[in-house]
């Protein structure tokens, strides 16, 4: 019996921007079992690229506000930021204005839900 190889293809956008930010206030505790990750008020979900942005922006989080680093790729350029809703917003508006600022990327507004 053969077994069917899947394979992932991954495409990064050019240039130097944040292609996700997004703030999810009081999510279901299922989501946090599932993620792996400790419980908090607040998840902000964002994706870097070029993806070992991410490095920098974990950094620039965890300097601005009281948050933790739920998970950080720097492969995908993921970043999943936990804390209190107004932490992670102000963590979320830090890195966007850092990234934009002083590195010329394209920030992404900050939705919520």
């Amino acid at each position: 019996m053969s077994e069917e190889k899947k394979r992932f293809i991954q495409e990064f956008v050019p240039g130097k921007q944040l292609t996700l930010s997004h703030l999810i206030a009081n999510p279901d505790p299922d989501m946090f079992q599932k993620l792996g990750i400790q419980e908090a008020g607040a998840l902000g979900i964002m994706t870097c690229t070029p993806s070992e942005t991410v490095i920098i922006a974990g950094d620039l989080a965890t300097k601005a506000a009281n948050v933790r680093l739920g998970f950080l790729d720097r492969f995908t350029g993921s970043l999943v930021i936990v804390g209190s809703v107004s932490e992670v917003e102000m963590a979320m508006l830090e890195i966007n204005r850092f990234l934009s600022e002083k590195l010329g990327y394209t920030p992404s507004k900050i939705t919520k839900s």
